[in-house]
């Protein structure tokens, strides 16, 4: 099964349906790429690098053919704290090089965020990432961003589905070239019971988790949906054989409006 692609502002491509491994351990990341995924999302608070490694390394692989993202915890602001906490995160990954590297939050302070992103341009330039991005700034923190920096950032990883929609805040990446990635795509199981949901899985013979992460993905939006059940795992990877219907990419949209 194919997923489409997103190529991203420096040129680099990634799938864009990924794999969230926040609370999940080396089984569920290994189910997940035995099922295809090909996109592993992790991070230094998950605690779980090692994890996203070993099962990288069992599944046999080529290491081309998985991108990786983790990111900076808050307590590792600024340009050392940063610059070290990233090469301890692919001491643990296993990785020469990875493929996205984000600020997991903002900080309070602008010059901070702009030091921070600083020391991710800086591992940017010295080859030791394909990608740099944030997750959580709003479009006034990406303006700092912009105003002071030198390297646009490739995504902004943001808490996004149907029902939060992010209309305002996907349009100002898009002016920018930056690509909008969602977490909690499935509103943490909250929409999978809705009745628009439920009526448009019906009419699909599909789930209705595939259903919202074939909204994102005909969005142009990333996803990493999250899951340590193997069941689920497979199931929310089977959403690139359909799709949905204006009718229903517009009823999904009201769920937001």
């Amino acid at each position: 099964m194919t997923i489409p692609t997103t190529t991203l502002n420096n040129g680099v491509t990634v799938p864009r349906l990924g794999f969230g491994t926040w609370r999940v351990g080396r089984d569920a990341v290994a189910t997940a790429l035995e099922t295809g995924y090909r996109c592993l999302d992790t991070a230094e608070m998950y605690r779980n690098e090692t994890d996203v490694a070993a099962a990288l390394a069992a599944s046999g692989l080529d290491r081309a053919e998985v991108f990786v993202t983790t990111k900076v915890w808050n307590d590792h602001h600024g340009r050392r704290p940063t610059l070290d906490a990233f090469h301890a995160s692919r001491r643990r990954l296993g990785l020469d090089v990875v493929d996205l590297y984000l600020i997991h939050w903002p900080a309070a302070s602008d010059s901070v965020n702009v030091e921070t992103w600083r020391a991710l341009e800086q591992l940017y330039a010295d080859g030791m990432v394909r990608a740099i991005g944030v997750s959580n700034f709003s479009p006034a923190q990406l303006d700092v961003l912009l105003d002071a920096c030198d390297v646009v950032p490739a995504v902004n990883q943001i808490e996004l589905h149907p029902a939060r929609p992010r209309v305002a805040e996907r349009a100002h990446h898009a002016r920018h070239g930056i690509a909008t990635q969602a977490w909690a795509p499935l509103a943490k199981g909250a929409l999978l019971t809705h009745p628009v949901v439920t009526a448009i899985a019906d009419a699909h013979a599909r789930t209705p988790a595939q259903v919202v992460l074939r909204w994102h993905l005909q969005h142009g939006i990333l996803a990493i949906p999250r899951s340590a059940t193997p069941e689920r795992i497979r199931g929310n990877f089977a959403v690139a054989d359909f799709a949905l219907t204006s009718r229903d990419m517009a009823a999904l949209d009201a769920l937001g409006a």
